[in-house]
């Protein structure tokens, strides 16, 4: 395909989307009809398709509008590109563009930062605010703008990150240390072939967010703790403890088929992980750690699926909050005697971390904050906040 009929493409899949259809399905009903389309051409388009939802509001600026072809228009010339050598109404490119058009294009270059809307819901630009600061809610609205780096976890039961960056240079990936976090690589060139290197196939590395993996650095756990896992998921943080830590770990989610590859993924890092539900979740219990990773609106994720920001809802948001009260209720039954709860997630937004552990504490008061820290959205990794939570000697004690 040339570089015109990606653009192409790219106008269909994001008319679609725009529609309503998620972004995944429209890029699999495109690809199933684009037989003639290689890899490349799937990744330019999927890659025009994720950016152009990323910046929606500032690329329809640029663009003049919010149709697939404006917002096209629109990244083009964000990017520094001149739209008319896309828009050529050859085979399989855009037809040209229109007089209107060709006026939008030739306008100065506005300021990304300062010219343009922020590429977030008014509503939810101003939760940014009232958590992160003027300053600060620019800065993370500006950082979702961007791809989020590709960062991998070394598995220090098989490897150290020296060997596996040389590993992984022999299959075609690069990758970096990533300073202070000693455990996380950047890849910097390859990401697409991380699957099947070998260090990734023989469980030496994992992919893994930085700022999820130092996170997970900072809990306290002994030897021999028994650990559940209570909000799992694909199991990435049961997997990052148990690469450093030698403990029983157990794993839950609400909806197991969020865990359907832990136990390969498990087997392959060498690690025992045993999945529980229902009773079984007590009868195992009671447990010296409890982490939850609860459900949140994921905005210190929403570089990797951009479409959560434009869908997310106040009543959604409220939703989840009064979910991860009840998560962290239900924490305090599980937690054994002198055990910690350790409450994460991926958002930046006060309400779902400050404000939702200052709410534990005024309705459980033989609890009190242990350690807590967040980490910014930035360049190295996903915004992220945890906070661990223990009883008060006394309290257990008595």
């Amino acid at each position: 395909m040339t570089p015109a009929a990606r653009v192409q493409a790219a106008i269909g899949v994001l008319d679609q989307v725009f529609d309503g259809m998620p972004a995944e399905k429209a890029l699999t009903h495109w690809a199933r009809g684009a037989r003639y389309g290689g890899s490349k051409d799937r990744a330019a388009v999927r890659d025009f398709v994720f950016q152009a939802i990323r910046c929606r509001d500032s690329y329809a600026v640029l663009g003049g509008g919010q149709t697939g072809r404006q917002v096209m228009i629109g990244q083009i010339r964000a990017e520094g590109g001149q739209p008319e050598t896309y828009f050529t109404g050859s085979p399989y490119a855009p037809a040209p563009l229109t007089v209107a058009e060709r006026a939008i294009a030739a306008k100065a270059d506005p300021d990304l930062n300062t010219d343009l809307p922020p590429d977030l819901p008014a509503w939810l630009y101003g939760k940014f605010e009232e958590s992160l600061g003027a300053e600060g809610a620019a800065e993370a609205a500006g950082m979702l703008r961007r791809r989020a780096p590709v960062m991998l976890r070394v598995n220090g039961r098989k490897a150290d990150p020296v060997d596996v960056i040389a590993s992984l240079a022999t299959d075609g990936v690069s990758a970096s240390a990533v300073p202070e976090i000693e455990t996380a690589l950047h890849v910097t060139d390859g990401a697409r072939r991380v699957g099947q290197t070998q260090a990734y196939l023989s469980g030496e590395v994992e992919l893994q967010d930085a700022h999820s993996q130092a996170a997970m650095v900072c809990l306290e756990v002994r030897d021999g703790a028994r650990v559940l896992d209570y909000c799992a998921g694909g199991g990435g943080k049961t997997l990052a403890l148990a690469a450093r830590i030698n403990a029983t770990y157990f794993a839950h989610d609400a909806n197991p088929r969020r865990m359907k590859d832990l136990p390969d993924r498990a087997h392959r890092a060498g690690v025992a992980v045993d999945l529980v539900q229902g009773e079984a979740v007590r009868r195992h219990g009671p447990y010296d750690l409890v982490l939850c990773d609860v459900p949140c609106s994921g905005s210190g994720t929403w570089r990797r699926s951009p479409e959560a920001k434009w869908s997310l809802t106040p009543d959604r948001l409220a939703s989840l909050c009064r979910v991860q009260a009840e998560i962290l209720d239900q924490a305090v039954a599980l937690t054994a005697p002198g055990g910690c709860i350790a409450y994460t997630t991926c958002s930046v937004l006060r309400e779902e971390n400050e404000d939702r552990i200052a709410m534990f504490l005024s309705t459980h008061p033989d609890w009190s904050v242990h350690y807590a820290r967040s980490w910014p959205l930035d360049a190295r990794g996903d915004g992220f906040f945890l906070t661990t939570l223990t009883q008060r000697p006394s309290d257990v004690a008595s």
